[in-house]
Parts: structure tokens; sequence; C-alpha cells
């Protein structure tokens, strides 16, 4: 039903692969997200959550960096280890603690000098501008469905992104105690479409503002396009929430392979949540940025 469609949208939706380490580790986590562009000036749109932690990325590091500094200057001392519990307290920093991301925009643009990133105020949405590019790398932009009224519970629609990192070129450099990006490795992950129908719209106090999908959005789809078969723009996949069925077992006997066992379950429904179209367009007229309706 949809692969007219995802050859439509592919050409503008593209991952962003983020690579992560945690403080007292050395191990490297890698991680995606997704975001597609409206236009052909190099303007695309993403969660806010996704964007927020690329604009952290340095201050993040920095702050890390700053630790590393007094640590040092403490070392020698005596009660070192009490002093470093005491820099690990000032600086905020626990074993679950990020000190540092690195982010890359797989396919979006050639060497680019600058990105900015502007937030929506209330919803999950964030506009990204690359800027000092010389070349796209990515072809056609988003059309985004001019009569939403279509936007019904029922039609069957379609998201697209990048949940699986499946990259492998990056690694932890013990000499400089760094992650880092690498020429060797797998470059790409792979695109995933998960298809479902509109169950309800969602409101807050100034109107509707989101899509629920009676299937979830993937880990690393965030950011992604709901799209018809058509490919026109419905939403960005945003978030997936757990809605409580209310058939709930609790310890009761059953057969297992073969053996009784006494098994308890609280299932939940996981449905997707999106943008709607509306508030995406809305917020490129007040931000000033071009993009195509049908």
């Amino acid at each position: 039903m949809f692969v007219d469609a995802i050859d439509r949208v592919d050409p503008f939706t593209r991952p962003l692969h983020s690579i992560v380490r945690l403080y007292g580790h050395d191990e490297v986590i890698p991680g995606t997200a997704t975001l597609f562009f409206v236009n052909e000036y190099g303007c695309a749109i993403t969660c806010k959550h996704v964007a927020e932690l690329v604009a952290k990325a340095d201050t993040i590091y920095h702050n890390y960096l700053n630790f590393q500094g007094e640590r040092r200057s403490v070392l020698r001392e005596r009660d070192a280890a009490q002093r470093i519990s005491q820099l690990e307290e000032k600086f905020k920093l626990q074993s679950d603690t990020i000190i540092r991301v690195r982010n890359s925009f797989v396919g979006c643009v050639d060497l680019f000098s600058e990105v900015t990133i502007e937030m929506h105020p209330t919803q999950d949405l964030a506009l990204l501008r690359f800027k000092g590019y010389n070349r796209l790398l990515y072809q056609s932009h988003a059309t985004f469905l001019q009569d939403t009224s279509r936007v019904k519970p029922g039609r069957s629609l379609c998201r697209l992104g990048y949940p699986f990192p499946e990259f492998t070129n990056y690694r932890y450099n013990a000499g400089s105690d760094d992650i880092e990006w690498t020429a060797e490795g797998k470059v790409t992950s792979p695109r995933f479409p998960i298809d479902g129908i509109v169950t309800r719209l969602l409101s807050d106090s100034s109107g509707i503002v989101g899509i629920e999908m009676s299937t979830p959005g993937l880990r690393g789809q965030s950011g992604g396009p709901l799209f018809d078969t058509n490919g026109l723009i419905y939403g960005m996949q945003s978030a997936t929430r757990h809605l409580h069925l209310g058939f709930d077992i609790e310890d009761r006997e059953v057969m297992v392979n073969g053996r009784r066992s006494r098994v308890s379950n609280y299932p939940f429904l996981n449905v997707g949540q999106c943008v709607h179209v509306d508030v995406i367009k809305a917020f490129l007229r007040e931000r000033g940025v071009p993009f195509y309706e049908a």
C-alpha cells in the first residue's frame, strides 16, 4: 500500500546518528533519530527532545572538561578520594550521567558551518537550519497536507524513520580518552516503515495538536514523517504512549512448554503519538520558512 509513498518520502528523510559516553565508562552507546527536510534551502524539522540533545552536546562536554581540570588539581592531595567525590557532586556526575555526545547528520548537506535550532514553545517540534553548505545531499522535500479535515480516525497512514542503530563507524580512543567517529565500519542504518490507522486526535488548550496512531513509533523514529499513500505529510512521529488495557492476570497457573507455571501479566497497548500537520505548518509560517502544500 505504501510502497510508492515510501519512495517519495525517503529522498528527504534522513537519520541523525549519535554516539554517547557515560561517566566512568569507556563504552560507546550508539543511537539514532530522524529528521526530514521541508524545502530546498536546508531547513528540516525533528522532535524538540531530539534537538535538545544536539543543542546541549557542547555544554555537556564542557562540563566534563571542567570537572577533569579540577580533578587533576586534587589527585595528589591526601584526601583525593573525598575531594573527587565532592567534585562529582559539584558537576552533577553519576555513573549514568552523559559526559559526551557526538552527532552526525547523515546524507543531509556537505560540510556546513552551522546548524541553528529553533524550538516550538509547547509542542515536541524543532526547526533545524543548515548554513554554510555548498551542496544538498538530500533530494526533493516534504509536501504537507493542505486539507487537514482529511485527518480522521480510521485513515491508514505510515511513518518512516531509522530506529535501529546499525552503524559501526565509531570507537573509544584511549589515547585521548574520548569517543570519536572513524573512517572504518558501517556508516548507514536501515530505514524502517510502520503503518497503522489514526485512532484519535489529541488536543490541549490551544486545540488539536496531535494524531494518535494504532501502532507505536519505535525509538529512533522520533522526528520522522507521517504520510499517506500519496506521500503527503500528515504529521511527525513524536512519542509512544502506553495505554493500560485492564486485562491483568496475577499469579495464574498456565501450561508453558508442557509444564505448569504461575504467571502475572499487565498488558498495555503501545500507540504512536504524532505532531499534527497544522502545528507544523503554523510553526514554519511563524519562523518565515517556505514550505509546500497539496
